[in-house]
Order: structure tokens, then sequence, then C-alpha cells
């Protein structure tokens, strides 16, 4: 079958087509042809072994697929073991979901990994409140065009995205959000003026650097900001305690790979964000669809920041 292959890690030049074997079903794993491969920002850092888990050459990259089962059914699943930049992948039942009539593939695959990371972000890790404020960094992306929709939709009083561009910022506020600002420049003056003078209560970060300095800062206090990424490759500066105290405010790391032991963590989100999906209260912005051999221009799409929503491969072409 055909693939991308990673046998030296770099940039996006180390995306290669490749034939290899076709996966034979293994035990707790079955065989899915694939229509759909989703991709994500953290593909970008697998290339170079540069995120939280240490990878191992050679790798067919990937976390996400939409396809279809041995029986013919769609579905849309995660792939802990990597391997969806390919024609055919091996994946746990447990993590596939059938697809809903009337919904796209590519629309399946927004909510699945970058969808779970949203929701999970917003309850089980920001446990947000009705009423408080909510910054939603990047949120053009992936995930945080999923973040804006679910913050407004479960009772944020303010929703702020940020974003680069004003084609983005325009993006996130037809989501819903109720502003949408630049985040160069002094980002807590920023966040606080976005807020009508007040300190921001929750705010979904996923840059580092100077970003997730300045939305530690804005925090008020009980104020939760959640990490989810370090898209800047920077790292932010030294949390003191001190600093945390003097606003009793709290930093909370989240990294979808830690449910895959724990299927149910996203059993009912994903299931959740189907439905909203397929009842139309929830939009998936496709932000393009790449044949396989074009895998190196979306990730490049990603790096330069000039793509937006979820990003597509298809293997049939």
């Amino acid at each position: 079958m055909r693939c991308i292959q990673i046998t030296r890690f770099g940039g996006p030049e180390v995306l290669e087509v490749a034939e290899v074997p076709t996966p034979e079903p293994a035990a707790g794993l079955q065989r899915y042809a694939v229509t759909a491969a989703g991709v994500n920002y953290a593909d970008t850092h697998q290339t170079e072994d540069s995120y939280l888990a240490p990878q191992q050459l050679p790798l067919v990259p990937g976390a996400e697929f939409a396809g279809l089962a041995a029986d013919g059914t769609r579905v849309v699943g995660l792939l802990p073991r990597g391997g969806g930049y390919a024609e055919h992948v091996l994946a746990p039942p447990g993590l596939t979901w059938p697809i809903p009539d009337g919904v796209a593939d590519g629309a399946a695959l927004a909510v699945v990994l970058q969808g779970a990371t949203a929701w999970h972000a917003l309850r089980t890790c920001a446990h947000l409140v009705p009423g408080e404020s909510v910054v939603v960094h990047a949120a053009a992306g992936g995930v945080g065009t999923i973040a804006v929709q679910l913050a407004k939709a479960w009772g944020a009083g303010r929703v702020i995205a940020t974003a680069s561009s004003e084609r983005k910022r325009e993006l996130a506020l037809s989501l819903g959000a109720d502003v949408a600002v630049d985040p160069a420049g002094d980002l807590v003056q920023t966040l606080k003026a976005a807020n009508g003078g007040a300190r921001v209560d929750v705010v979904l970060e996923m840059a580092g650097g100077p970003v997730f300095d300045g939305s530690l800062r804005a925090l008020a206090p009980f104020g939760r900001l959640v990490t989810y990424g370090q898209a800047s490759r920077e790292q932010p500066t030294p949390i003191a305690p001190a600093n945390l105290m003097s606003h009793s405010t709290a930093v909370l790391g989240f990294w979808l790979a830690h449910c895959f032991g724990r299927p149910e963590m996203l059993r009912g989100p994903v299931t959740e964000l189907l439905d909203l999906l397929a009842a139309g209260s929830l939009t998936a912005v496709l932000g393009g669809t790449y044949p396989l051999a074009d895998a190196a221009a979306a990730h490049h799409a990603l790096r330069d920041r000039s793509s937006v929503g979820k990003l597509v491969l298809d293997p049939r072409v």
C-alpha cells in the first residue's frame, strides 16, 4: 500500500511517499481502508522528533483517520500507534465511531483528536463555569474553531479569540466569539481590554513562549490556563509558586494521548461532538484536502500559519 513514511527526522521535506506491505489485522486491532487522514499540528513535531513522546524510525505519521470497515461501515477513529497517513490502518474498534449520515469525512475528523482536545480542555481541565470569560488562542485552528463554539454553547460570559490575521479573526467571530484580537504586542493589556478591562478566567493556550507568559499574567484570581501545545517551539519563563499564589491561579497541561488508556474519556466526548455535527449545532471548519503525496504541503501550511480549521489528506489520489 502507499503511505507517507519518515526515515529521517527534519521538516516537511522528510515526508516521502513509500510502498509498504498492507498491515494484517492483529489481536485487538481491525483493518480499515482509509478515505481521509487527519493532519494535526503535533504531526509537525513528530517529523522532528520534538514532541512529548520519542519517535522511532521508520514511522508513518498520523493519529486519526476516516475510512471503511470490512463490512462497509463508515467510521472515524484514533490511532494510538500512529500510521494514519496511509491507504490502510490498524485501529482498536474501541477507538472508532460510526460517522453519522450526512457528515463528511473531513468534518468527522475535525471533532476527533482536535475536537476532543477542545472538549477536555474546557470541561476536564478548566472546569468552565457559565459566565466566565474564555480566551481561545489560535482560534482559527483545528482546536480553536471547535473550542470557540463549545465555550459559547456552554455558557461562557465572553469568548475572546486571538488570531494572527484579519481573515482568521473574522472566522472566529463568525463561529461565535464575542471579540477577536491580534495577540501581537502587549498581550496582557490586549486581553484585559478585550474583557472590558478585567482579567480573564480561562485561557486555552498552545503556542508556548511569550504567549504562555502573557496569558498567565492576564489571569484573574482563580483563573486557569490550559496548555496543550508548544507551536512556537519556545519555552515559557519558569513559574515560581509565589506567582501562582499571588492571584490564586492554576496552570494545567493536557495531552490527548493520556486518554487512549482510558477509552471512556473519549467515547462520550467524541460521540457528543459527532451528534452535534449531525444536528447542525456545531460547525466543522475544513481548511483543505491534499493528495497523500502532498503531505509536506499540508505541514508547510500549518507551520507558516496560513491554514485554518482542519487539514486532511486523501490517500485515494
